[in-house]
């Protein structure tokens, strides 16, 4: 009789709920959980079936009926800007990006409420107490990091203003951008792509041929910028198959 190791990750199946993408839809997710010595080797073996990670919980999605999440990974090693992604580097050329420890602040949270409010009022995070920040910042097993990016204060010399952060998990073979967010008013910036491209700098400094982007959505506007960065790799039924 075979048996599995007596740490085995298992696996769990979500009820079904509104599909946050896509209208008149239902999603479903599987999930384990992301704890102890295991938990870095199981990630980075997660990450490559197209699975996500919140705090100690990594999951997939497993509709029934609906395969429009598609896990993509930019391949940094063959990346190059275009004339427009160029453009949004030098909008940003003020910035300084610093990698951290995650240790979650009072200046994090507040720039995390504005961009909530500005741009998932609605959505399932839009609840989120300072305590609930903390532990989506903190609470991971595996190897992860904070990176703040801050542009000088107008109002006060010497002094910077966070403009943006992103929760980045460094993998085997790429950094995973967990979660980002960034001021709302500076829309002229285009924060989210810029740390998207700062992203692939850095893996590309790092040796490590992938950033990995979460969920393309076909049909979602919220997802179509993750289209843009090319060429990138996307998970299918044959494997990961390169677009662009």
């Amino acid at each position: 009789m075979t048996r599995e190791p007596r740490d085995a990750p298992q696996f769990y199946l979500t009820a079904p709920s509104p599909c946050p993408y896509l209208p008149d839809r239902q999603e479903r997710k599987v999930f384990t959980h992301l704890i102890g010595a295991r938990a870095v080797g199981l990630n980075d073996q997660l990450t490559l079936s197209g699975f996500r990670r919140s705090q100690t919980i990594a999951y997939r999605p497993a509709c029934e009926r609906c395969r429009a999440c598609v896990s993509i990974r930019v391949r940094v090693p063959e990346f190059h800007p275009s004339r427009n992604f160029r453009r949004v580097m030098d909008q940003n050329a003020d910035l300084l990006g610093v990698v951290g420890r995650t240790e979650p602040t009072a200046e994090q949270y507040s720039l995390f409420r504005s961009y909530l409010d500005a741009r998932h009022g609605e959505g399932g995070m839009a609840d989120m107490t300072i305590l609930d920040y903390s532990m989506m910042i903190e609470d991971s097993h595996v190897e992860s990091r904070l990176v703040e990016y801050r542009a000088p204060d107008p109002q006060a010399p010497g002094e910077t203003q966070l403009l943006g952060a992103c929760l980045t998990d460094l993998l085997a073979d790429g950094l995973s951008m967990v979660y980002s967010f960034y001021a709302p008013d500076q829309q002229r910036r285009s924060l989210g792509t810029y740390m998207i491209l700062d992203h692939i700098e850095r893996a590309r400094r790092l040796g490590l041929p992938h950033v990995y982007l979460g969920y393309w959505v076909e049909g979602s506007r919220k997802m179509a910028y993750k289209a843009r960065f090319l060429p990138q790799e996307r998970l299918g039924m044959n494997g990961w198959e390169k677009v662009g």
